[in-house]
């Protein structure tokens, strides 16, 4: 299936819980994660267009996206730290 089909298809599903609600706790629980993946997955965005300057790159991934997600912004400041001194 193509990328934009399946993405198209979540960021719909994410539309409809936002609008509706979710009807039974473990949807509503899916919906909120997703959501924050798709916010860490923002963050990583933008700290890279912002940080190419410097030479700043974290790579958008499941495992990144995540930490940015459901830490915030401490957890970007995280991933960019480990990016430049460890990696």
């Amino acid at each position: 299936m193509e990328p934009i089909i399946v993405i198209s298809i979540l960021g719909g599903l994410i539309l409809i819980l936002l609008f509706t609600g979710a009807p039974f706790k473990p949807a509503r629980f899916v919906g909120q994660a997703a959501i924050k993946l798709l916010i860490g997955a923002l963050l990583l965005f933008f700290l890279n267009a912002a940080g190419n300057r410097y030479g700043i790159h974290v790579p958008i991934n499941f495992a990144t996206s995540a930490i940015s997600g459901f830490l915030g912004i401490p957890g970007l400041i995280a991933l960019a730290a480990i990016q430049h001194w460890v990696l």
